[in-house]
């Protein structure tokens, strides 16, 4: 039996999942995995190379030809599609508004979730998502919920993106998020529901520091378990 600790991240768009879970990583020294990452980079290749992302046996015969990794710096997981870095490029909008659909084929995210147990097997992880603590890690030790008001998590995103997109407007990013939270909620496959032993954590009223400590308070039986 595996004793190696993973901590599922779920929820809601614009949660600051991403951002709870990179701090978490460091704090413990674990690996962080951006699944959404690897979500929007094969989303990427698909507008790249004008793949129909409606027909899914198109989108099914080129993911043999997108190759995704990870690597480390200064605690800064970055990701890489077919050996060039795109961190950046996966965060604009064309991408954030055809992902979902994308993360709603079957091929696509039995693929991902492929990647994404093996990554588990070997190493303490954190990993952050909509569906890690119900397909991709039912097992996983401590499994966290995340939402928040959605106006709030708009104000959030805006203010994100505003510096590299100085058009962008408050209801474009709010009617995106809202778009994405029913696509998200209603697909088909592994819909974003929150697993039945996962803790909610809704931080519409609490600081990165505030939910950080709220997960090392979660995490510290575990890691004093596989001390003893």
């Amino acid at each position: 039996m595996s004793t190696n600790i993973v901590v599922a991240i779920d929820g809601y768009s614009s949660c600051g999942k991403s951002t709870l879970a990179k701090a978490l990583a460091k704090k413990l020294h674990f690996i962080y995995v951006d699944s959404g990452a690897m979500y929007r980079a094969v989303t990427l290749y698909l507008l790249r190379n004008n793949i129909d992302i409606t027909d899914e046996k198109a989108v099914e015969a080129v993911l043999p030809d997108i190759h995704l990794n990870f690597h480390s710096r200064d605690y800064q997981t970055h990701i890489l599609l077919n050996d060039e870095e795109v961190s950046d490029e996966i965060r604009l909008m064309p991408v954030s508004n055809n992902v979902s659909p994308v993360s709603a084929i079957k091929a696509v995210r039995t693929e991902m979730v492929k990647q994404q147990q093996r990554m588990g097997k070997s190493k303490n992880i954190v990993m952050d998502g909509r569906d890690i603590g119900t397909a991709v890690f039912p097992n996983a030790p401590l499994k966290l919920f995340m939402t928040a008001d959605p106006k709030v998590r708009a104000e959030r995103r805006f203010k994100e993106l505003q510096p590299t997109n100085p058009d962008i407007t408050l209801e474009e990013v709010f009617e995106n998020i809202a778009h994405r939270d029913y696509s998200d909620t209603t697909r088909k496959e592994s819909p974003l529901v929150r697993a039945e032993d996962a803790i909610i954590l809704d931080n519409t009223n609490l600081t990165p520091e505030e939910q950080l400590q709220f997960a090392l308070d979660r995490v510290e039986p575990l890691l004093k378990a596989k001390r003893q």
